[in-house]
């Protein structure tokens, strides 16, 4: 692996991963297209790769959201301690909690089945157009609540969604701020909400799948492109947090819509022309 193919799919994962286009549609389709086929030669560093990706955006979303996250923390505690929920604060960090859960649940249990069953490029088109229009339907509906007015029952509906984003093209950014929309949150509430819940699970399965990769080992000559992707999932990410942020704000998610559209067009017609396969 060399540093720049490291470099393009570290920016790719840190801009994917908080638009709402789908981040392991994005890094399946471009080696695709590329026919690079290193990490799909290599399996296990693939994955450890994929770790390390996901680590730089963790990296992103503590950075810009530390204030958040640190009282969340305190607020999950107290309201853990006390046995009681009083704050807004406290609410929301259960919620997050809450919508946490089913994710872990179904990763742990559905991760062969999804390695070996999900993620073709024909599959990846599919869900990248269907999600779209029902993220434009979702958007549609009216903005009657800021973050501070999230409750529990939130966390459930957005957890659960969360789930179909273990299928590449699908988009767990995507998927949630669709689900948050429905329920009701704004477009700057139901961003903040799937940032906020990315932190926990990611945290978790870096951790986990880090400890994997340490004792597996890695191949010779990966330990600097995996900086490199690191630090540009890391640096790409906290731009595309910053950059979705501001735009939510003045306009809807309707170009994430139309690139969704785009680009799941552009894959099917690839396969229709026979540039490239429709599955691997």
């Amino acid at each position: 692996m060399s540093n720049l193919e490291a470099l393009l799919l570290g920016v790719v994962q840190g801009l994917t991963e908080f638009l709402p286009i789908s981040s392991s549609g994005h890094l399946i389709i471009v080696p695709w297209l590329q026919e690079y086929t290193f990490l799909t030669e290599n399996e296990s560093f693939n994955k450890t790769f994929d770790v390390a990706l996901h680590a730089g955006t963790l990296i992103a979303a503590l950075a810009f959201f530390r204030l958040e996250v640190w009282r969340l923390l305190v607020g999950f505690v107290t309201a853990v301690r006390k046995r009681a929920i009083e704050t807004s604060e406290e609410r929301l960090a259960v919620a997050i909690a809450i919508g946490t859960i089913p994710a872990v649940i179904a990763g742990g249990l559905a991760s062969d089945f999804i390695d070996e069953h999900l993620g073709e490029p024909w599959m990846i088109a599919v869900q990248l157009i269907f999600f779209a229009a029902l993220l434009d339907w979702a958007d549609r509906k009216p903005q009657r609540r800021p973050l501070e007015r999230t409750a529990l029952r939130d966390g459930g509906w957005i957890g659960l969604a969360q789930v179909l984003a273990l299928a590449p093209g699908t988009s767990r950014s995507g998927i949630t701020i669709t689900a948050a929309r429905f329920l009701g949150l704004d477009r700057d509430a139901a961003a903040r909400f799937s940032f906020l819940l990315l932190i926990p699970i990611v945290a978790g399965a870096t951790l986990f799948k880090g400890i994997s990769a340490v004792h597996e080992g890695l191949p010779s000559g990966v330990a600097g492109p995996m900086v490199v992707g690191t630090l540009a999932a890391a640096v790409s990410g906290y731009a595309a947090i910053v950059f979705l942020l501001r735009l939510v704000r003045t306009t809807s998610y309707r170009p994430f819509v139309l690139y969704r559209y785009a680009a799941g067009i552009a894959i099917l017609v690839v396969i229709a022309t026979g540039l490239r396969p429709a599955t691997f």
